[in-house]
């Protein structure tokens, strides 16, 4: 194969960057004897000849970076060898003419005959051969070649890829089986995030974060993902049982950036400048069109503040043009024995709608050394201050407002109020919310600070044996104010004005005390045991503080205590609690050959949040691999690099209980007695259950790992099934009780699915030219399997047996109806041609006309979820150019649009407010999509109007497309001391395509909140309380097109 002759220093260019990172660890086990399997041979089998006629030659190993510490250097044909040791030198008795085999983990081996010369400088370059990387997995790392569960490694270069706020956005679509969902588009939001699925009815379903060893108590956003060196995500039980009761719902791993021992030091810098402009604007109907929808109807005037001359464009009064700037200063290197990294960095974000924005400053630093052979001691802190503002200026009003409405008085001046027909509305513009900056406001603040702190003692006695203990002392504080001054917002000028504050503060610590045994035995046989003890403490408190006309507005949320009106501390809003975990762990990971491989693992978890003799439970998983290209029968087949079967089971739960839920509550209310005013008494709000245990679940997971033509194609396909059961569900007791229901553990729910990843080296420096792509597929499907007491549904929350625990359950639109159509005054009695039609599901008479009109009966189940989801990405470079590409796409499954569900306020169809364009039934239009305009209703919408915002989710997105160009090897730049330079221009959310939404409306088809979400005002379907909220499309902060220009510059 003359192709594949040359890949062998180059095979995927984009993971070079990170790949000495990532196996630092193994050189250091290296270095200290822990995986050196060729130096202990020649301690014990080297023949004392070959040592009398030697001669004894020193010499040094590095990479571009610096030394490499642990390099194996070997005698070829013998077993004589050492390790490098932390400067990356040697010292070896070899004969002349004698050939040195020179080999270090992620690099490409090398030989060197060894003549007349005593001293050595060797330089090593990496490979790109995926199975060689190593990866973080809970407790340690392992290289991707033994992994027997299932994990996905993403890079910090690859995050970086997108340029976002936090790295769960620059994550989406880039691992299979993690889906990233909008539930807010405002700047600083976070992002839900699902693996696998999600299991959990009442519960969170999101996962265990793991930062630089500790689990992580903070938000992805407190962490600046320039920071960040790799992403590990560990998505079945074989692997997240390690972490017993908090791994049921996956666990990403997050290690931030690392120093190298014996480099000097490096300084980089990162910044990007770019500015943000609406996607679409909404649909809203213009003057014209929304005059014809008013006569149309038939049911309201204009008033004296409209005409149907005017046409004003109220989102054009209001938008602004978006601003992102990010600055990153960085110093990096290591001294003999230790590395250190330190960084900080500023991050400011404004949205398009006026006062919004997220800012953080960010603060971090890594440091590790070693004290002797022995002893190696470190550090690493995470500190971040952000701020969140603006999140109470929303669109509804910009949105409804009449376009037949002039915004200004005859003087020239704007107007406070706009009179619609039944609705005197605010005037809210962008000179009017920047205006009012001081006087309307609502801002969270807050700092987190993250802090690792390792010792590591290595046994002299035994080889492979070592002590390790980690703390984590973590703290999170959050203070949410706001402040509405007199008349913001009202129609009112005279409205009091009214203030609130909100503050919560988290604390933890953890200890972890590890023992590690890692050896090789014979050359083939590799062990890795390790044993945990381990304790941890969370506290969190929570105050709340609320009062109307505060006699001096500048006082703003800081001085509530002054108000003279409704001054409120609602003992709702107090919280205090405090939790710990006990944990006992132990695995042991066996391979041969590199050819089968093992691992077993147990947890034994300790709750406090669980009642005496139910707080301990134990957590096993299995799993097994066959590496089969490592087979003799496989050696012909020389394109297969590996070819390996998985199959792991693992137990897991989901630490879903809130503090002391085991006890019950008490609450207070007023009662009607008392001697001047009414007495506030106690009674039970929640009945104790000491029977309350964790949500567990169960994964089966099988998998195929191969890598082809030496490193070029490489994949991963995975089928899994995990149920889940003891779901915390509210059981409903009998009125008299005087309580309406308890909490037990009695629902169960279903994941399975399939995934699948592909990765590839199109072309590796064929004419200065490389490309490389790649691809990942995943289908989940979810199935609720039982509920509390045997019921088959819950029409509250919208659950229902044998279907997804997201569905929609309301009736089926199948049309309009038209004057020809039968049974109308059946159906639908007095009902109105032009109506919303939906489908009849009872029986039918004799003579063929339907036994009833459309009731409550008729209401069916619709499946929300998406039959495929994935993403792909692509990078072409020449020479010094680069041109990346990275998408995503959906197939099937059902988008809620609150914009077209008449519930969302913005498709009444009558002409009261401004309506949402569409193309809507008249007598001359009897085609439509939409109904007639002042038909028949159900309260203010039409009647089946929630049916108006259903759409086909499927789409295929361009996430972001950037340019680069490299000048590192510009002499000019070489001279001025810098050893990179990239310049890149980014746009972010380009395009859409394949989608039924934007192709109707030109929004983008994700979703950016959650149903019944105030201000966002998302759909409301009948029967519907709100307690499980679906993400939908509704009307916040909209969708944006980013423009980035950027530099990367390394000293």
């Amino acid at each position: 194969m003359p192709s594949t002759i040359n890949i062998k220093t180059k095979i995927i260019q984009s993971m070079n960057m990170n790949l000495k990172a990532t196996t630092v660890a193994m050189g250091l086990c290296s270095a200290i004897g822990l995986y050196s399997p060729e130096m202990q041979a020649a301690e014990s089998m080297t023949p004392p000849s070959a040592v009398q006629q030697a001669k004894k030659i020193t010499g040094n190993i590095c990479d571009a970076q610096g030394p490499l510490i642990g390099a194996t250097v070997k005698v070829k044909g013998t077993t004589t060898g050492v390790a490098t040791d932390f400067d990356g030198n040697f010292t070896l008795d070899v004969k002349p003419g004698s050939t040195l085999i020179i080999s270090y983990v992620g690099y490409n081996t090398q030989e060197i005959v060894v003549n007349n010369q005593t001293s050595l400088k060797i330089k090593m370059k990496e490979d790109g051969h995926a199975l060689n990387d190593v990866v973080v997995i809970g407790y340690g790392t392992q290289r991707k070649e033994a992994i027997t569960g299932s994990v996905a490694n993403v890079g910090g270069d690859k995050l970086n890829q997108i340029v976002a706020s936090n790295a769960a956005q620059a994550l989406q679509g880039r691992v299979a089986g993690v889906l990233m969902t909008q539930t807010s588009s405002q700047p600083g939001a976070e992002m839900q995030i699902r693996i696998r699925g999600q299991r959990s009815l009442n519960a969170s379903n999101d996962p265990l974060i793991v930062l630089d060893g500790i689990p992580f108590m903070g938000n992805l956003s407190d962490i600046n993902p320039a920071d960040i060196k790799s992403m590990d995500i560990l998505k079945d039980a074989s692997a997240t049982a390690i972490y017993g009761s908090r791994g049921a719902n996956g666990v990403i791993i997050i290690t931030t950036a690392k120093g190298a021992e014996g480099t000097p030091a490096k300084v980089s810098y990162n910044g990007y400048f770019g500015f943000k402009k609406i996607f679409h604007k909404y649909p809203m109907m213009n003057g014209p069109e929304f005059a014809a929808l008013r006569k149309a109807a038939g049911k309201f005037e204009n008033t004296l503040d409209e005409s149907d001359d005017t046409d004003t464009d109220w989102q054009d009064m209001f938008f602004k043009t978006g601003i992102t700037t990010s600055h990153d200063v960085s110093v990096a290197g290591g001294t003999k024995g230790g590395s250190y990294s330190f960084g900080a960095g500023y991050f400011h974000d404004e949205a398009v709608v006026p006062t919004q924005g997220f800012n953080r400053i960010s603060v971090r630093g890594n440091f590790d050394q070693s004290v002797g052979k022995y002893f190696r001691f470190g550090l690493s802190t995470n500190n971040s201050y952000r701020e969140i503002k603006g999140s109470n200026v929303g669109l509804y009003n910009v949105l409804t407002m009449s376009p037949l409405a002039n915004p200004y008085n005859e003087d020239g001046t704007l107007k406070r109020v706009i009179k619609m027909p039944q609705d005197n509305t605010w005037v809210l513009t962008k000179d009017v919310a920047e205006g009012l900056e001081d006087s309307w406001l609502n801002e969270n603040k807050g700092i987190g600070s993250y802090n690792t702190l390792f010792a590591e003692v290595k046994c002299p006695w035994v080889q492979g044996l070592s002590y390790r203990v980690n703390v984590g002392l973590n703290y999170r504080s959050s203070k949410q104010g706001a402040f509405t001054g007199t008349g913001v917002g009202s129609d009112n000028a005279e409205s009091p004005n009214s203030a609130s504050v909100q503050q919560q503060v988290y604390k933890n610590w953890a200890v972890e005390n590890l023992i590690t045994y890692d050896r090789t035995f014979a050359e083939k046989h590799h062990v890795n045991v390790v044993g945990m003890y381990s304790a941890e403490q969370t506290t969190f408190e929570q105050t709340h503080m609320s009062g109307q006309a505060i006699p001096a507005e500048y006082f703003q949320y800081y001085n509530i205590g002054a108000a003279t009106k409704n001054l409120s501390v609602n003992p709702s809003y107090q919280n205090y609690w405090q939790s710990g975990l006990m944990s006992w762990m132990g695995r042991v990971m066996y391979s041969y050959d590199n050819k089968y491989m093992l691992s077993a693992t147990f947890r034994a978890d300790a709750s406090s949040r669980l009642a005496k003799g139910h707080q301990w439970h134990t957590y096993p998983a299995v799993s097994a691999g066959w590496n089969i290209a490592r087979e003799n029968f496989m050696k012909d087949l020389t394109w297969i690099d590996n070819l390996k079967l998985r199959v792991g089971y693992g137990e897991t739960s989901n630490q879903s209980i809130n503090p002391y839920s085991t006890l019950g509550a008490l609450s207070t209310r007023p009662y009607n007695f008392g001697e001047s005013t009414y007495d506030r008494g106690f009674y039970v709000s929640t009945l104790p259950n000491d029977e309350l245990g964790w949500e567990y679940s169960s994964t089966w997971n099988f998998g195929l790992d191969f890598s082809l033509f030496q490193g070029r194609l490489s994949g991963t396909l995975e089928y899994y099934i995990q149920d889940t059961k003891d779901l915390l569900l509210g059981v409903a007791l009998p009125s008299t009780s005087g309580v309406s229901s308890y909490t037990a553990n009695v629902g169960k729910t279903r994941n399975k699915g399939i995934e699948f990843s592909l990765n590839g080296t199109i072309i590796d420096g064929k004419n200065g030219w490389t490309w490389e792509a790649g691809i990942n597929l995943y289908a989940n499907k979810n199935k609720l399997v039982a509920l509390a007491s045997g019921a088959d549904r819950d029409l509250g929350n919208r659950w229902f047996v044998g279907h997804p625990i997201d569905v929609i359950y309301d009736y089926k639109k199948i049309g309009l109806w038209q004057k020809d159509d039968k049974y109308l005054d059946i159906l639908e009695p007095g009902g109105n041609v032009g109506m919303i039609k939906v489908e009849y599901t009872g029986d039918y008479n004799a003579d063929g006309t339907p036994t009833r009109q459309i009731n409550s009966d008729d209401m069916q189940i619709m499946d929300m979820d998406p039959d495929l989801m994935g993403g792909f990405n692509t990078t072409v470079g020449y020479k010094n150019f680069d041109l990346t590409v990275i998408g995503s796409f959906q197939v099937g499954g059902k988008l809620i649009s609150a914009l077209h569900s008449s519930n969302g306020y913005l498709n009444l169809m009558s002409g009261r407010r401004n309506n949402i364009k569409v193309d809507y039934w008249t007598e001359e239009n009897t085609n439509a999509k939409y109904p007639k305009p002042g038909g028949i209703q159900s309260g203010d919408n039409p009647k089946y109007g929630s049916t108006l915002g259903y759409f086909d989710a499927g789409y295929l997105k361009i996430r972001t497309i950037t340019l680069g160009y490299n000048f590192d090897k510009l002499k000019a730049v070489k001279d001025f001391g810098i050893s990179k330079l990239r310049v890149y221009a980014s746009v972010q959310n380009p395009f859409v395509f394949f989608s039924p939404f934007k192709n109707e409306c030109g929004l983008d088809p994700e979703t950016n909140t959650l149903s019944n979400n105030g201000g966002t005002m998302a759909v409301t379907m009948e029967g519907y309380t709100g307690a499980h909220k679906l993400p939908v499309v509704g009307y916040n902060t909209p969708a944006t097109r980013n423009f980035i220009f950027g530099v990367n510059v390394t000293f």
